[in-house]
């Protein structure tokens, strides 16, 4: 169970089924209190089940948005061994909001990179919520290029509303440094595989999204813009965030669907945020399938098969051509 105080609407009944079943276990039980307590815990994880399968896209970012939803440090310690963080971009500081290190996924040594929104609100602040400035893609960038040059998989995490949108971050190119971590990207000589852990918003997620493998967990989102954002600009007004969330079609489901993402990662009933053990286990199961695949592959093959699935999405319809 989630030991957070952070509860969504959406998760009332099981709170209220959590609440009668710790009264039952602080009490004496006898033989009924026993078959109450058991049916009641089948109906927990029934519920759980029931909501969890049918979110709207605005719960489903609630839920990507989730406080005690795990982070890519917490995947860290849970999924990978001996991790060794890397600091820095050479060029102009350490920005906390983009991880990055070496690390082990059983038999395989990787590199890991991926944002971080931090925990607490010290910890928020200094990460920038997840929003990395230009300095976070250039680390991302030497440490791709580092696991280029010793023949080591990347790993990316990706959860994160966006780039970091301010003047400095702009004076400092970090638009052309998203579209030049994206070219890296297409070209590294290396397997890559991408997840999109909570939120995937924007370029921002983009400058660390190119992979053989694109997957996201099940209540993720992966969007070209957050709701309230395109509320704004479409309606004027953030009103209409779950309007526009369900016009976006970016859930896991419909990512699937188009082709966006090569998998989904089922999460537990409940979600991430309520059980981060099985979500790490359910992670690290797909990481290490997706790795046997690809590190057998040529690198030549790798890159040719990387670029044509980027170069494949979406499609174009022209004037008098049926759709």
């Amino acid at each position: 169970m989630a030991a957070g105080l952070h509860r969504l609407p959406l998760e009332k009944p099981i709170y209220e089924l959590e609440d009668r079943i710790a009264a039952l276990e602080a009490a004496p039980l006898g033989g009924q209190q026993q078959e109450e307590l058991r049916r009641l815990r089948r109906e927990l994880v029934e519920v759980q089940r029931k909501i969890f399968g049918d979110l709207d896209p605005w719960q489903t970012v609630e839920v990507a948005r989730h406080p005690d939803r795990p982070k890519t440090s917490d995947y860290l310690q849970l999924v990978f061994d001996e991790f060794v963080e890397l600091h820095g971009d050479r060029a102009f500081g350490d920005d906390r909001a983009m991880l990055t290190g070496f690390a082990k996924l059983d038999q395989y040594k990787v590199m890991v990179i991926g944002h971080q929104k931090g925990k607490t609100l010290a910890e928020r602040q200094a990460c920038h919520f997840g929003c990395a400035h230009p300095e976070g893609y250039r680390k991302a960038m030497g440490k791709m290029r580092l696991a280029a040059k010793y023949g080591l998989p990347v790993i990316c995490l990706i959860d994160t509303p966006g780039a970091y949108p301010g003047v400095g971050a702009e004076e400092r190119g970090q638009a052309q440094v998203i579209a030049e971590s994206m070219f890296l990207m297409a070209s590294l000589p290396v397997p890559v595989v991408c997840v999109v852990i909570g939120e995937g918003g924007s370029g921002g997620a983009l400058g660390i999204g190119v992979g053989d493998r694109v997957a996201m967990l099940e209540h993720a989102y992966y969007s070209v813009i957050s709701p309230e954002g395109c509320a704004g600009i479409l309606w004027k007004s953030v009103e209409y965030k779950a309007d526009a969330a369900r016009a976006l079609r970016f859930r896991s489901r419909d990512l699937a669907a188009f082709g966006v993402v090569d998998a989904v990662i089922e999460e537990p009933a409940g979600g991430a945020h309520r059980h981060p053990g099985q979500m790490a286990m359910r992670l690290k199961t797909y990481l290490a399938r997706s790795l046997r695949e690809l590190v057998a592959r040529p690198a030549d093959v790798l890159v040719a098969e990387r670029y044509d699935r980027f170069r494949k999405l979406g499609v174009v319809v022209e004037e008098g051509q049926p759709a």
